[in-house]
């Protein structure tokens, strides 16, 4: 077509996004699983001819969207276009090329007009079971964790793959709704790919090169206009966290050029035993993804905004942990990632970079015990999501109970207690969990836990920050840790474990506060009132905290 002038390409930009937006939603609202139906846990995304992704949806997790980002250019390479059809889906959930553990599935379609490969729409959300010892830390290697389905296709020319479907219902405890979220995969793919077509029809697009090429330089070119704001040099910093058999040093260089940040891991402990080990394409995700709410966080996600960023660390690292390294909790401390990255970036942008937040999701695997089955109770698997707080902004307070940086809403009440037989007594804030500063960070929660139906159940536990606070910035104090326990029991519990609660018991889960900015003694007094009055702030809290603000 000849009109191609930058308002055209423009308003067709602003069409895919609508496009993707549409796709995105397509998952959410088929999917069974509350992980993905509620909460959002999921990416959906569309590329072009050579793979590079133009356009993401809004709702998605950075460890699933910006995994995406570069599993798609992999299965491209994996299957040659001249041999896809029309009605060709691909799928993988190998950790190292998808988004990190066995229970994400990614998919990928190619989209045809004309009977040519035009681009590929793709999408990754979590699947609740997949056998194995399921979602939990105590996995010793990857067979432990689960069923492993290596790059292959799903669907062929319209037609599901009915044995490769029945081999991943006979390994979950959840098979129902296993399948009803893949139907939701399938449905994310073609709608996108559909409404792709549409798109360039409305337009006279015979390909998608020109607007490929228009999303992609202006992307980078905006990028790298804000990379050239950034005070070049190294800027190193080291976060201590909880770990599993001992704490942990996750280390963080970052050298500043005038056109690229490159990060590296080197100095970063060891791989764990257990089930917390990170891939590095999960790592890099979350990295980079800290680097982008810095550094050109109005600038649209795709090939061209992520092409400046580069992650690496050494091979065995528990950032960059190698097959077959149990990886099932590998967001447990790639979500800690972001933190790491932003006390570097706060050596050269302090004005810009937040304190520190509870960052790891408070995720709670739970299903039924054995012999509750053989009892005749209910069979269940659910994977429930909570968030602590985030650290306060240099210019304002944390966000409570939000979930940064993975973007996975917390679970809903009502919803959980609707497909598990648990009875939840109580979420709400935790007041004085947020730590002081001139701007106070978010508060964690309270949860409790019960069973409904007399029966036990187990937890499967893999969260940071009980013994490892959320660090204030600029003269701000510390949020407060989070804290595990089970009625009766005087112990707390580990924060990395599997756990059994007993019929009668009630499982108290506070989630952990953020950092705060500034010296408490500038808080304004008028928002320091409103806190105690909202319940926010004890008034103890806030005559020993704040002093003559009290």
């Amino acid at each position: 077509m000849s009109d191609l002038s930058p308002a055209r390409l423009q308003v067709m930009w602003n069409r895919l996004l609508a496009v993707v937006e549409e796709q995105g939603q397509t998952l959410i609202r088929a999917a069974f699983s509350p992980i993905v139906r509620e909460c959002g846990d999921i990416s959906a995304g569309i590329f072009d001819i050579q793979g590079r992704m133009l356009a993401q949806a809004v709702t998605g997790t950075p460890g699933h969207i910006n995994t995406m980002a570069e599993a798609v250019k992999t299965l491209r390479e994996r299957f040659p276009v001249r041999n896809m059809a029309p009605g060709d889906i691909y799928l993988t959930n190998d950790p190292w090329l998808a988004s990190g553990h066995l229970n994400d599935f990614l998919l990928m379609m190619p989209a045809f007009k004309d009977g040519r490969v035009v681009g590929f729409t793709s999408c990754t959300s979590h699947l609740v079971d997949l056998g194995g010892l399921g979602m939990g830390p105590e996995g010793s290697d990857i067979y432990d964790e689960g069923l492993l389905i290596p790059p292959c296709k799903l669907v062929e020319r319209g037609e599901v793959n009915a044995l490769l479907l029945d081999i991943v219902k006979a390994n979950s405890r959840e098979p129902i709704a296993n399948e009803g979220d893949i139907y939701a995969l399938i449905a994310c793919c073609e709608s996108g790919a559909a409404r792709l077509v549409t798109m360039m029809e409305d337009f006279g697009l015979d390909d998608l090169n020109d607007l490929a090429d228009h999303i992609i330089d202006t992307s980078r070119r905006g990028t790298l206009a804000a990379i050239a704001e950034v005070p070049e040099g190294v800027y190193r910093n080291v976060l201590t966290v909880d770990g599993y058999e001992n704490e942990l040093d996750l280390h963080a260089t970052l050298t500043v050029t005038k056109d690229r940040l490159h990060l590296d891991f080197s100095g970063t402990s060891g791989c764990s035993k257990k089930g917390i080990n990170v891939p590095l394409n999960y790592a890099t995700a979350y990295s980079v993804f800290a680097m982008r709410c810095i550094i050109g966080p109005d600038i649209p996600n795709n090939a061209g905004s992520l092409e400046p960023f580069e992650v690496t660390g050494p091979a065995g690292c528990i950032l960059n942990a190698q097959r077959p390294a149990p990886v099932a909790m590998r967001h447990t401390l790639g979500q800690m990632t972001p933190d790491l990255v932003l006390g570097c970036l706060s050596q050269a942008l302090p004005d810009r970079v937040p304190a520190e937040g509870a960052s790891c999701m408070y995720d709670l695997p739970m299903r039924h015990t054995p012999e509750a089955v053989h009892n005749g109770g209910r069979r269940f698997a659910v994977e429930l999501v909570h968030n602590g707080g985030t650290g306060a902004r240099p210019m304002a307070d944390g966000l409570s109970a939000t979930a940064y940086p993975s973007g996975v809403f917390g679970s809903q009440v009502e919803m959980t207690e609707a497909v598990a037989p648990v009875t939840i007594w109580r979420r709400e804030l935790l007041p004085d969990s947020g730590g002081a500063g001139r701007f106070r960070g978010g508060l964690g929660q309270r949860i409790e836990i019960t069973s409904a139906v007399g029966e036990p159940f187990l937890v499967f536990l893999s969260v940071e920050r009980l013994r490892n606070a959320a660090k204030g910035r600029a003269g701000g104090l510390c949020g407060a840790p989070g804290r595990i326990r089970v009625t009766g029991r005087d112990a707390d519990i580990a924060g990395k474990c599997e756990l059994r609660v007993e019929p009668g018991e009630r499982l108290i889960f506070d989630t952990p506060g953020g950092g705060g900015f500034g010296d408490p003694g500038g808080r304004d007094p008028a928002a320091l009132a409103q806190d105690v009055a909202c319940g926010l702030i004890s008034d103890h809290a806030a005559a020993a905290l704040y002093g003559a603000k009290a």
